[in-house]
């Protein structure tokens, strides 16, 4: 058995080998998320990730690998390297608890096409609509209308990743991030799993996460490739 920080290293691959086992696809030693879920994928052996890019490439337009600190071999021929996205992971060391003002609801399969729309809006490119299976959703509505999200994306046995952090443009600057936040994690918690979350370095945001109580434990890069 694997211990935690072993599992926070390759956070992706233990996803797909644990809690999300059943969307995993594997190529050559490499492991991929089924792609109407999800465009991530992870490795351990530098020299197989090209041969399965190669092969993931047939099934996806764009995807990710993500690693600690390896860097994935590629067959340029058929996969092209579109940008490397420096971040990093977080962890929560400890709750700082706040002020809830906001009703927040779970979010169920009705509200699949708001979320997708949301994100869509404020992060466009890589959210599917089928993402919503990988984890709990949480909503703030303003007017019957969804103008703020969280979620819930990689994990496994011991950790759960809070993820989908969005708010409508028309609605930022009102506090619904932090306490969208402030909820996912305490459902984490009460899982007695980790809440951990990822964001590129220089991110804004990070202070606000740390204010929760979430600390920068290390790098974690996204490899964004395309099919050529």
């Amino acid at each position: 058995m694997k211990l935690l920080e072993e599992k926070l290293k390759n956070p992706v691959w233990y996803s797909l080998n644990e809690t999300h086992k059943k969307f995993l696809i594997e190529f050559d030693g490499v492991q991929f998320y089924n792609p109407e879920i999800n465009n991530f994928g992870a490795f351990f052996d530098t020299t197989k990730t090209a041969k399965a890019l190669n092969e993931y490439a047939t099934i996806a337009e764009k995807f990710f690998l993500v690693s600690e600190n390896e860097t994935p071999l590629i067959d340029t021929k058929n996969v092209v390297l579109e940008k490397k996205i420096d971040g990093c992971q977080m962890v929560l060391e400890n709750l700082v608890a706040i002020e809830i003002s906001e009703n927040i609801i779970p979010l169920t399969e009705k509200h699949i096409n708001e979320i997708y729309d949301l994100i869509w809006l404020v992060m466009p490119g890589f959210y599917q609509k089928r993402g919503f299976e990988m984890g709990k959703f949480f909503g703030i509505f303003k007017n019957k209308k969804l103008i703020a999200i969280s979620g819930q994306r990689m994990q496994t046995d011991d950790f759960i990743e809070v993820s989908s952090v969005v708010t409508h443009p028309a609605h930022t600057r009102k506090g619904y991030a932090k306490q969208l936040i402030f909820h996912t994690t305490k459902e984490i918690l009460k899982e007695n799993k980790l809440p951990i979350l990822h964001t590129n370095k220089g991110n804004k945001a990070i202070p606000l996460y740390e204010k929760l109580g979430y600390k920068i434990s290390r790098d974690m890069n996204w490899w964004l490739y395309s099919r050529k």
